[in-house]
């Protein structure tokens, strides 16, 4: 299984990025996801999540009406829209993957089973 994700970069505040998290090696329809992030000196967090029928469950407080999170399963990748980027959104962005046959997704990162390696996201005041 592979998780690649890409489309981190350097910006300045209030600008935009789009994350993409492209999925090899497993039944990717059948998957919920989700974006985490973790910045320096601080422990992994949600950002969102997304059901395998494509519905946006979940995203976090600190981000919510900022960011958004889509995918496309023919595809096999799924998006995460980031827009007003502030200073604290500088992390390393990670997509994950959860077996979920329910149809359901989690916001608990001990509930995904896979992981891609990390996009550096930077923003600059």
């Amino acid at each position: 299984v592979q998780l690649q994700a890409f489309g981190g970069g350097l910006v300045q505040v209030g600008g935009s990025l789009r994350l993409s998290c492209t999925a090899s090696g497993l039944t990717f329809n059948r998957c919920s996801m989700g974006w985490f992030r973790q910045a320096p000196g601080k422990e992994r967090e949600f950002v969102a999540a997304v059901t395998w029928g494509g519905k946006m469950a979940a995203v976090a407080d600190s981000v919510k009406g900022r960011f958004a999170m889509s995918r496309d399963n023919a595809k096999s990748t799924v998006y995460l829209q980031m827009t007003s980027l502030k200073p604290e959104d500088t992390a390393v962005y990670y997509c994950a993957a959860r077996w979920d046959v329910s149809g359901g997704y989690a916001t608990s990162d001990h509930d995904y089973h896979y992981w891609g390696r990390g996009t550096q996201v930077t923003v600059s005041s």
